[in-house]
């Protein structure tokens, strides 16, 4: 018999942790029937016939985000065979707020009361048996974190499944009582006797999205209008916030039976790290400097020392091995470096590991492979395919940062942080998250906009949550930073902090137009109490990131190098073509042609030009493209040569000014299909994406032109045009609202 088990609760309550620790690696991952919004199903681990569903985070059965649409919709639609409603136990009142409307569903409830070893470590006390009796349904301690008790509630919410019923016990004032049975009396009769007691409180709160699921016609609710109108005049308030009162009413009353809180009224430990973390002067400055922190130490000091030993190794020549050979090994280096004797084989010493390189052209020479298949998987392959691969250690190391702030309860912060700053600027902290995620990858990031209820607050989000970098655009960073500023400290944080301020002065200027002028939208967020993660979990969150990485240059960027190693090697030759020298390529030719367009910008080389254009299929491409078009396959010894070339291609002005671009302009292909989707829209997709270019290329071309003028190389039309864009930009940053909004309005409406 197939059991179906939805989970349900609010957002950080250690929700997503549960479903990974009961389905582990049996996960799939789609779209919600008609919606993108995404859909995790997975089979519990040892139990082929039960399948676990993660619905979207809710706080409550009223819904106002697409998100919450969907869970409520598929609880009432489709429902499950039972519901693991998981609570925070650190924060019972909050979350059994949504406890008590499920039990009304008429649906097998189990009440998992999450992160019990927090509760148990700061000496306070739930009794589970008596909130068990006070809820109605069966209740069960876990701490999904460290795994501890989650099958046990996976085992006790399939029992429940196969036949248990869960009654609500609470009950609301003798009017709203009264009320809510005429409801199921009068109109709800046909229903099955477990759920109507929902259905009539919806009715009663006058949700119309209940009254039209249910095709109530218009007599039937002026029918029960007077009752509602009767217990609003009585109680003196409207009927949804009489629900609501009552609810809390009650749980206050069952929290002080069933919960000895230790220290009631002293501060906790997140409470007091919080005071420090949140601190009105002290928060944004500790933001930077942890974001800087883990910029720094994820691609300028650890990662840089990573990357340069995968760079060497393993798309190098090889590794030297300490131990026997090794001495006889440098004291004939030695000689070939003062010139008297010819360069040593490592091999022939035992004193090396050979790479990918090295092993893949003697296997390559031991078939006698042709020469165009030999510069294809030497030239083209390993060196585009390896150029990207070799930021992988760095790539680790950020999104195990990014996984410890998320599972410690930082993250949360952040938003919060940022909320009191965007909200300054015309956006809402809830903007924030989708850029949170989308330090990971563009694509959630877009999606998570969702969570907006103003539809131009959302639009503006999507607009400009990939101008943050995310990990497709660290090896761009490492590669920049390396090559052109020697591994200075500042780029790669600096590339975070131009993304943050990209959007802050998007949300601005935006904001001061028809299109997105408006209320900013509300932001509430529980706060989750801080606690250590877990290693495995760390380790789970930055493999699957890396993975995704992985599995991206093993296909996509596999692809996209074999066609530009093709594209630069071949071309039109003497009236025939073949294969040519890179200049007289294809891809040359092709470049040439679009390079004038970033001649104003400092790096009006074909080969740059061709390198931002094989960023828009992934931004990964930027390396191999370069990797391959400047022969990143030879490596020095001491991994210096790598980066001579293309450092002699760009000045350090230049550099930034073509990582900037590439940071803000119009994101992958992948993510481009996600702003696709989200707009729903031809007219404002395009919008969205000829905005990010042509932020792009300004704030490029002010960079190289201002930095020009800045270092002694004088004026011209370039820097002309500088001047007049950072005068519009100013001019469009500080004017008030009131005269923006006087400005012609374009309609955008659905098509």
């Amino acid at each position: 018999m197939s059991v179906k088990i939805a989970l349900a609760g609010n957002p950080n309550s250690g929700k997503t942790t549960l479903f990974n620790g009961l389905t582990g690696s049996n996960q799939s991952v789609g779209n919600w029937p008609g919606v993108t919004v995404e859909k995790k199903e997975g089979k519990l681990r040892n139990s082929k016939d039960v399948t676990i569903v993660d619905l979207p985070g809710i706080y409550s059965m009223s819904p106002y985000t697409l998100e919450e649409v969907i869970a409520r919709n598929y609880l009432i639609d489709e429902r499950p065979d039972a519901i693991l409603n998981i609570i925070d136990g650190t924060n019972l009142e909050r979350n059994l707020y949504l406890t008590t409307q499920l039990t009304e569903l008429g649906i097998p409830v189990v009440a998992v009361v999450n992160m019990m070893d927090i509760v148990r470590k700061s000496g306070d006390r739930i009794d589970t048996a008596k909130l068990s009796k006070g809820i109605g349904c069966k209740v069960v301690e876990v701490s999904a974190l460290k795994g501890e008790g989650i099958m046990a509630a996976a085992a006790v919410a399939v029992e429940m499944a196969q036949g248990g019923k869960t009654i609500p016990q609470h009950s609301f004032s003798g009017s709203v009582e009264h009320a809510l049975a005429h409801i199921e009396e009068a109109v709800l009769h046909d229903m099955p006797e477990e759920r109507q007691r929902w259905f009539a409180i919806k009715l009663f709160e006058r949700d119309g999205k209940i009254a039209e699921k249910l095709g109530m016609k218009q007599e039937s609710l002026n029918h029960i209008e007077h009752d509602i109108e009767a217990c609003e005049a009585e109680l003196d308030d409207d009927s949804e916030s009489i629900i609501t009162s009552e609810r809390y009413a009650y749980i206050g009353a069952l929290i002080n039976e069933c919960c000895r809180i230790k220290d009631r009224g002293k501060l906790s430990a997140s409470d007091r790290i919080d005071r420090v973390v949140t601190n009105r002067w002290l928060a944004l400055p500790i933001f930077a400097v942890v974001m800087f922190t883990v910029y720094f130490v994820s691609v300028t000091s650890v990662g840089a020392i990573a990357t340069d030993w995968a760079n060497e190794g393993v798309f190098g020549d090889g590794w030297r091995l300490f131990g026997i050979g090794t001495d006889a090994y440098e004291a004939a280096y030695g000689d070939f470096e003062a010139g008297i004797a010819e360069e040593p084989d490592p091999a022939s010493f035992g004193a090396w590991i050979p790479g990918v390189p090295v092993v893949l052209e003697g296997l390559l020479d031991a078939v006698g492979s042709p020469g165009w298949l030999k510069e294809l998987m030497l030239d083209g392959i390993v060196a585009g395919v390896g150029a990207v691969l070799g930021f992988v250690p760095q790539m680790l190391i950020l999104f195990a940062f990014l996984a410890f702030l998320e599972a410690c309860g930082y993250m949360a912060r952040i938003a919060f942080i940022m909320d009191k700053v965007f909200r300054r600027f015309g956006l809402s902290g809830k903007s924030f998250i989708p850029i949170l995620i989308g330090t990971g990858c563009g694509v959630p990031g877009i999606m998570a906009s969702r969570t907006i209820e103003c539809e131009c607050d959302r639009r503006m989000t999507i607009m400009t949550t990939t101008f943050i970098p995310c990990g497709a655009k660290l090896p761009i960073i490492a590669l920049i930073a390396g090559a052109l500023f020697d591994g200075a400290w500042w780029v790669a944080p600096s590339a975070y902090f131009v993304g943050i301020a990209a959007i802050i002065c998007s949300g601005v200027i935006l904001k001061k137009t028809k299109l997105f002028a408006g209320s900013t939208a509300p932001f509430v967020m529980e706060l989750p109490s801080y606690h250590m993660p877990t290693p495995g979990n760390i380790l789970r969150s930055m493999w699957e990131r890396g993975w995704s990485f992985i599995r991206k240059a093993g296909t996509i960027i596999l692809l996209a190098t074999i066609f530009v190693w093709f594209a630069s090697n071949f071309g039109f030759v003497d009236g025939g073509f073949g294969k040519t020298e890179m200049q007289g390529s294809i891809l040359a030719v092709f470049g040439t042609y679009l390079a004038w367009i970033f001649v104003p910008l400092g790096w009006g080389d074909w080969r740059s030009a061709v390198a931002a254009i094989t960023g828009l299929i992934a931004k990964e491409n930027i390396v191999g493209t370069f990797g391959i078009l400047y022969g990143f396959a030879e490596v020095a010894e001491d991994g210096a040569e790598i980066w001579v070339s293309l450092s002699s291609a760009m000045t350090p002005l230049a550099a930034y000014s073509f990582l900037v671009f590439n940071l803000l302009c119009a994101p992958c292909f992948a993510a481009i299909g996600a702003i696709r989707r989200e707009m729903n829209n031809r007219k404002w997709f395009w919008a969205a994406i000829g905005y990010q270019c042509v932020f792009a290329y300004a704030a490029a071309l002010c960079i190289y032109q201002i930095g020009r003028i800045a270092s002694g190389g004088g004026l011209g039309i370039g820097s002309a045009v500088a001047a007049i864009i950072v005068a519009m930009f100013a001019y469009l940053l500080f004017r008030s609202a009131k005269e923006q909004g006087e400005a012609g309005e374009m309609n955008f409406s659905a098509s």
